[in-house]
C-alpha cells in the first residue's frame, strides 16, 4: 500500500470495507460467479454499513465521506468480488452522483434519499444496440405531450437493470440534432411501459446483473427531467468521469487480489525442490505485477483527490481507467500464467479474476475512447 497518509476517517473506511470483504463476501464469491447469483444480501450489507451514497452529504441519505473514502472502500469490495463492488459502483458514481449534481431539490427528496441509503437501487441507461461509444446516436426517444414525455426505444447493458428501482435514462428529443437534443431523466423502474429485456449472460462479473431495457410508450412527467432539454449529454459525460474513478478503483481491487492469490501459490508450489517464488521468472512477474498496481492506485487517488477539491479531472479520470483497467487484464494473466495448469481451472480464483478484469477495459469507456479524452485535453494544454 501507498505511503500517502490517509485521514483516521478515510483509514477507518477502508479497515471497515476491508473487514466486511474479507470475512462476508470473499467467501460467496465464487459461488455467486458459478450460480451468476445477485448478491442481494451483501448488497443490503453494503447499504448498513453506508456504502451505496458514501460521498453523498448526510442531508441526502449519504455518509457524508469524500471520493476518496469511496475508492478506498471500494478497492476492497472489489478485490473480494468485482460483481459486489460494481453495484456499488454504479449506485454511487452513475446514479446517486448525477442527481446530486444535477437535480432539483424535489427530485433528491425523492430519489437521492432511497437511493443513497440503500432503500433502493439505480441503475444508468445510456448506451443502446447501434450507439455505445457514440453516444450522440441514440435512438431512444422523448416526445413532449403536455405534462409528459413519451419514451419510446432500446437500451443495452444496463448494470443492475433487472433489479433497480430507479433509472438515470438518457433519450432524443431531436434524432436531427444527435448529441445536442440528448435529455436526461430520472425514471421509476415500476412505470408502465418498461420492460426488462434479454438479461446477459457474461464472461466476467456475472453475479452483477446486465440486462436490455425496452421503453414502450413509456410517460415519464416533466418534473423528472434531469436537467433542461438537451444537456444529457453534458450530464452523461461529466457522470462517466466520476465513473471512471469508480471502475478504475475496481480494476486495481481485482488486480491486487490477482497478485495476493499468485504470491500465496508461488509460496505453497514447489518445483524442482524449492518452492517456485525462489525463480528469478516468478520475481519478475511479481515484481512487475507489484508496480503496476502501484502506479494504478496512485492515479486513481489522484483523479479522486480532485473530484473532492472541485478540480477538472476528466483527463485524470480517464488515465486512472485506462492505466488500471490495461493494468487489471495484464496482472491478471501473469497470475494465471504464475498458478500454470491449476490458474486456468476453476479450482483456483485466478481465473475468476481474469474473466473479471476484461470488462473493466470496456465499460464506462472502452480504453480506446480513454485515449481519445486523454489526447483531446493534453491537445488542449498545449493550443
Amino acid at each position: 500500500m501507498s505511503i500517502i497518509e490517509l485521514t483516521d476517517e478515510q483509514q477507518m473506511i477502508q479497515d471497515v470495507a476491508r473487514d466486511f470483504a474479507e470475512n462476508e463476501i470473499k467467501p460467496l464469491a465464487s459461488e455467486l460467479d458459478r450460480e451468476g447469483r445477485f448478491p442481494a444480501d451483501l448488497v443490503k450489507k453494503m447499504a448498513e454499513l453506508g456504502f451505496m451514497g458514501i460521498f453523498i452529504p448526510e442531508e441526502y441519505g449519504g455518509g457524508g465521506m469524500d471520493t476518496l473514502s469511496y475508492v478506498l472502500a471500494l478497492e476492497e469490495i472489489c478485490k473480494a468480488c468485482a460483481s459486489t463492488g460494481v453495484v456499488m459502483s454504479v449506485n454511487n458514481s452513475l446514479v446517486a452522483d448525477p442527481i446530486y449534481r444535477f437535480g432539483t431539490e424535489e427530485q433528491k427528496k425523492k430519489y437521492l434519499l432511497p437511493l443513497a441509503k440503500g432503500e433502493k437501487l439505480g441503475c444508468f441507461s445510456l448506451s443502446e444496440p447501434a450507439a455505445g461509444s457514440d453516444a450522440g446516436s441514440i435512438k431512444t426517444t422523448a416526445v413532449k405531450n403536455r405534462e409528459y414525455y413519451i419514451v419510446n426505444g432500446t437500451k443495452n447493458w444496463v448494470t443492475n437493470g433487472p433489479e433497480a428501482d430507479v433509472i438515470i435514462l438518457f433519450t432524443s428529443t431531436d434524432l436531427s440534432k444527435r448529441h445536442h437534443a440528448v435529455t436526461a431523466f430520472i425514471v421509476d423502474k415500476e412505470t408502465p411501459g418498461i420492460i426488462v429485456g434479454k438479461v446477459e449472460h457474461k464472461l466476467g462479473i456475472r453475479a452483477s446483473s446486465t440486462s436490455q431495457l425496452i421503453f414502450d410508450g413509456c410517460r415519464v412527467p416533466i418534473e423528472n427531467r434531469l436537467g433542461e432539454e438537451g444537456l444529457g449529454f453534458k450530464i452523461a459525460m461529466q457522470t462517466l468521469d466520476g465513473g471512471r474513478i469508480g471502475i478504475g478503483s475496481q480494476a486495481v481491487g481485482i488486480a491486487q487480489a490477482a497478485l495476493d492469490e499468485a504470491v500465496s501459490y508461488s509460496k505453497e508450489r514447489e518445483a524442482f525442490s524449492q518452492p517456485i517464488y525462489n525463480f528469478q521468472g516468478i520475481q519478475f512477474m511479481l515484481a512487475d505485477m507489484a508496480t503496476r498496481i502501484e502506479a494504478s492506485r496512485l492515479l486513481v487517488w489522484q483523479a479522486a483527490r480532485m473530484k473532492d477539491r472541485k478540480m477538472k479531472f476528466t483527463k485524470q479520470a480517464a488515465m486512472a481507467k485506462l492505466f488500471a483497467s490495461e493494468t487489471a487484464m495484464w496482472v491478471t494473466t501473469k497470475a494465471i500464467q504464475i498458478h500454470g495448469g491449476y490458474g486456468y481451472t476453476t479450482d483456483y480464483p485466478a481465473e475468476r479474476h481474469f474473466r473479471d478484469a476484461k470488462i473493466t477495459e470496456i465499460y464506462e469507456g472502452t480504453s480506446e475512447i480513454q485515449r481519445i479524452v486523454i489526447a483531446n485535453q493534453v491537445l488542449k494544454e498545449y493550443s
